[in-house]
């Protein structure tokens, strides 16, 4: 993902594809001539769920009807009109909430106009989960891929055997094994950074919804070895990238990313074969691996004993030269200008802490973060990324099972998540597509579906039907009910981005992206835009990815 990286650089890339795009960028154009009026969540809806549709046109009244005879099964009146002012327009919303028979169905208005087709019923999420899960077996470095999606092959050789150099870690010319993960984005840099806050979040989904998972369809491609499951096996491709990443001194220092000097053009991953590099260390990259590899090791003993207790023997030692090496080492670019992750470091060591003792129960990681987490003030965010991974660090803290905390430190920390939940799902319920994050920029897809996780937390706290009704919301909008009238996830829902920021969507000459990513959003309420160079706006990354995974995966059930 493009972070921190000179403007010159994109325009000399974006010169250099763009006459192949062309084509696709016309089609795109037309496609978002009509957006429609009728906007709802094109997957479809639980049958006992919530089901609210936004309307911006005015129609008094609505019609379900079954799409297998035209027969109307249910009238409701709208309510309305709402002026909505970043997107300038006057909403109603319609509501079929009691209406629980499973079908296939569209919405008919007063004045004539239909929606696209959706489903009720609660198998409705099994297919999105799978598509999604499945994009990172497609971001796979070091191997070659293949998956069939709605008669498309997408498929790519093996790649990046030369991962990477050390040049810049005090061994030129040297090529050390960094081989394997996933590529991180629309380009194929590997980021510690980025894989820390994205493993965070699928590694919190096994724990607390392992249940669904197992209970789903996913399997990847090819696969028949079941020793794992095979969520856990794909979490493992990663994460036995990651333990690549420390330094071989045994300092437990950790390289912050392996990436080209400049950017790939628009190639095949197996095309790009310029030199890539083991960066210097940070110490966010540091304490970010920490928390995972700690993670790791409690998630995979039930599994591989040796595996597990060498992730937390990794975590140990990265977390130790933290604590001995109390200063900031923050990434400086240098001669890179690939993505640059650069965060300070707080936040990091906190959800080390947290992960190494939920992982150990020693009390000197417990008394680390209950010390640290007051520099924070014991906040909660509403808006997170891998900026700042702090919630991490407190779901993890409030919702262990292990004794020792200090009651006021919990008391508090529970409050504030709650009241961060509810301030959430109060915008969600002002804004009139529902849509829970009151700000855009870019990745703000991805928070929205970040956000899921803050409610489930607050949900596990004190139970509130509306905090899952508002990560219904936050679903619904990335799935088409939102101001275009399209799903924002590649494959899925109803007229789904075509042209995303993907070397892979780029360069394969099928003319269908590849499928189950998020792209980023737009930066205001109406200005996204589905172009393949807008990668401010149009880019798909795996910290995307990964909350969206979450968030399907709570409404599997």
């Amino acid at each position: 993902m493009r972070r921190n990286s000179s403007t010159l650089v994109y325009t000399i890339i974006a010169l250099i594809f763009f006459a192949s795009c062309a084509e696709r960028q016309n089609k795109s154009e037309v496609q978002t001539v009509d957006k429609g009026t009728i906007h709802l969540n094109s997957i479809g809806y639980l049958s006992d769920s919530k089901k609210e549709i936004t309307l911006s046109t005015e129609s008094k009244t609505f019609e379900l009807k079954q799409l297998i005879d035209n027969k109307t099964v249910y009238q409701g009146m709208t309510t309305g009109p709402d002026y909505q002012e970043d997107v300038n327009q006057n909403l109603w919303i319609a509501d079929f909430s009691d209406f629980t028979d499973n079908g296939e169905y569209y919405i008919e208005l007063d004045n004539g106009e239909t929606s696209a087709s959706f489903l009720i019923n609660d198998s409705i999420y099994d297919r999105p989960f799978s598509t999604v899960m499945n994009s990172f077996y497609l971001l796979r470095c070091g191997t070659s891929v293949a998956s069939e999606y709605n008669g498309d092959i997408f498929q790519h050789e093996s790649c990046h055997h030369n991962d990477g150099y050390g040049d810049y870690i005090g061994s030129p010319g040297v090529i050390i094994d960094g081989t394997g993960g996933w590529h991180d984005a629309g380009d194929y840099g590997k980021y510690v950074v980025n894989a820390g806050i994205t493993m965070g979040i699928l590694f919190f989904t096994w724990e607390h919804l392992q249940q669904n998972i197992n209970e789903s369809s996913f399997r990847i491609p090819g696969e028949v070895d079941n020793t794992l499951p095979h969520y856990l096996k794909e979490l493992k491709w990663e994460m036995d990238w990651l333990l690549k990443m420390p330094y071989a001194d045994g300092s437990g220092r950790v390289s912050h990313k392996l990436t080209r000097i400049n950017f790939s053009a628009f190639i095949m991953p197996e095309e790009d074969d310029e030199k890539r590099f083991f960066t210097e260390w940070s110490s966010a990259a540091t304490a970010s691996f920490a928390a995972v590899a700690a993670q790791a090791s409690r998630i995979f003993a039930p599994y591989d004993t040796e595996y597990a207790n060498r992730c937390l023997s990794a975590a140990r030692l990265s977390f130790n030269y933290l604590i001995e090496n109390p200063e900031e080492k923050p990434f400086i670019q240098g001669d890179f200008n690939t993505g640059g992750y650069q965060t300070n470091d707080l936040d990091d060591r906190l959800w080390a802490a947290a992960e190494l003792w939920e992982s150990t129960g020693e009390d000197q990681y417990l008394k680390y973060f209950e010390k640290t987490v007051a520099e924070i003030d014991y906040k909660s965010d509403e808006n997170w990324d891998w900026g700042n991974v702090s919630n991490l660090a407190l779901f993890t803290y409030v919702l262990s099972d292990k004794s020792g905390k200090a009651p006021d430190v919990l008391a508090t920390i529970s409050e504030n998540i709650v009241k961060t939940a509810d301030n959430i799902s109060k915008k969600s319920y002002s804004d009139f597509y529902r849509r829970p994050l009151d700000l855009y920029y870019w990745g703000c897809n991805g928070t929205v579906a970040r956000q899921t996780l803050n409610l489930y937390v607050a949900n596990k706290l004190q139970l509130n039907i509306i905090y899952k009704e508002v990560a219904q919301n936050a679903v619904d909008h990335l799935f088409g009910r939102n101001f275009y009238n399209r799903s924002f996830v590649t494959g899925l829902g109803h007229n789904p981005p075509m042209h995303p920021h993907d070397r892979r969507s780029g360069a394969d000459n099928i003319q269908s992206p590849w499928p189950g990513y998020l792209v980023g959003g737009g930066h205001t309420a109406t200005d996204w835009v589905d172009l393949e160079e807008d990668y401010a706006r149009n880019e798909v990354a795996i910290n995307w990815q990964a909350p969206l995974v979450f968030a399907i995966a709570w409404l599997l059930k």
